[in-house]
């Protein structure tokens, strides 16, 4: 692994490369077959629009080997609105070859990823012309993400069909596995073997749905991009009972009512038809079956925990603008199906905090501990004691019934 931290014209660089159109085709392209799905998550204001959370906040939930360069460490809190989370990319091919990608991501870091990889800070100047490099600890680096870019970079990827390494596994569970149960080839980077290359990170950019309570209690979907959101689905658990309401495609606006709570989360087809309607949208936009299938089992448990949010597909170009991608030897077929997450801050989420603040309850408000900011920032604006509080909270439980991992 090489860490670099460029400036102002090497940046300039790459957004042009992007815009110049990545992935970038080749002359030729080759019987190779490459698919993505990832996710982006966020966090709904009062108006619609993302709010900064906790987005590198509790327990990590990835396999100690790894990379994540010391980010969940990092000094000082990184200033985000969207965790992208587990984007997996795979390879199909009839042969072994050779292939090369790289990742840019505007306005963000990212910040964890396997296996080795090339990764690389791009920052703006201060000044036309003037240089700034900044150490490897990150010491200097805009903590907003406002001027930054982070890319990443895997060279001599060797694609090795109707082959079977063994695959590095560590005791305990992760979600991380469930991503392998594909046909997809098998990747070796430099003596590491994967079944797909992983990365992960949290910025700033703006993402294509808004969505906002009304006063009755609905809520209020709004596309702020340019192109059709072919999938929208709004979810809802308070307390093992379960809803979901699949409104379709939108292209403008959308007013969804809340779901009725009628499936038990214990009962064994409770999730079944929306794991269907899910597996469905993700197969429409591409993926394979098998692979639809590891992403929901994947984020089974998160997208489907305790709280109310809006679950969404992604357009596409939405993904190509906001994390461009080139690979190299240009693929004769490419799919890159993401799937968004809008947390929706709920009256219910805001009684349950407060409930559980006020009795001390630990378990409840380590269900919400990555959204307890926003959470609380809603229920009494500017009121730091509550924040604190709930952390101290935290730490207590955490060091004695250990941390939940991160959902």
């Amino acid at each position: 692994m090489k860490f670099t931290v460029r400036s102002g014209l090497a940046l300039a660089a790459v957004l042009m490369a992007s815009a110049a159109g990545f992935p970038i085709a080749a002359a030729h392209p080759v019987d190779l077959t490459v698919h993505e799905w990832g996710t982006f998550t966020s966090v709904a204001g009062e108006d619609g629009s993302p709010v900064e959370w906790d987005a590198l906040g509790c327990k990590d939930d990835l396999p100690a080997f790894v990379n994540d360069f010391g980010y969940r460490g990092f000094k000082w809190r990184l200033q985000g609105t969207v965790r992208m989370e587990t984007p997996v990319v795979y390879f199909y091919s009839p042969r072994e070859l050779e292939a090369h990608v790289s990742v840019a991501f505007p306005l963000s870091l990212i910040t964890e990823w396997y296996p080795q990889a090339e990764y690389e800070v791009f920052q703006t100047s201060r000044a036309p012309g003037s240089l700034r490099r900044l150490e490897a600890n990150l010491n200097g680096i805009d903590t907003s993400l406002r001027s930054v870019t982070g890319a990443i970079e895997w060279s001599h990827i060797k694609v090795q069909p109707n082959t079977e390494p063994s695959l590095p596994t560590e005791p305990g569970s992760s979600r991380y596995y469930a991503a392998r149960e594909t046909d997809a080839a098998p990747i070796a980077v430099g003596g590491q073997h994967e079944k797909f290359l992983f990365y992960r990170g949290v910025g700033r950019f703006p993402i294509p749905l808004s969505a906002r309570l009304s006063a009755d209690g609905k809520v209020l979907v709004e596309n702020r991009g340019h192109e059709t959101v072919p999938t929208v689905i709004l979810f809802e658990n308070r307390g093992g009972w379960l809803g979901y309401r699949n409104g379709g495609a939108i292209e403008d606006t959308m007013t969804l009512d809340p779901p009725v709570l009628d499936v038990r989360l214990e009962a064994s087809d409770g999730l079944s038809l929306l794991q269907y309607d899910l597996e469905t949208a993700l197969v429409e936009q591409g993926l394979f079956l098998r692979e639809a299938q590891a992403m929901v089992q994947t984020w089974r448990d998160s997208w489907f925990e305790e709280g109310a949010r809006v679950i969404y597909v992604l357009p596409s170009r939405a993904v190509d603008a906001v994390l461009p991608l080139r690979v190299e030897p240009s693929p004769s077929r490419t799919a890159r199906v993401f799937v968004g997450r809008i947390e929706l801050v709920t009256p219910d989420s805001v009684r349950s905090v407060e409930d559980a603040l006020a009795t001390g309850e630990w378990s409840t408000i380590n269900r919400y501990r990555r959204f307890l900011g926003p959470i609380l920032r809603r229920a009494e604006p500017g009121n730091l004691d509550r924040v604190n509080q709930a952390e101290r909270l935290l730490q207590q439980g955490d060091k004695t019934k250990g941390a939940e991992r991160c959902r």
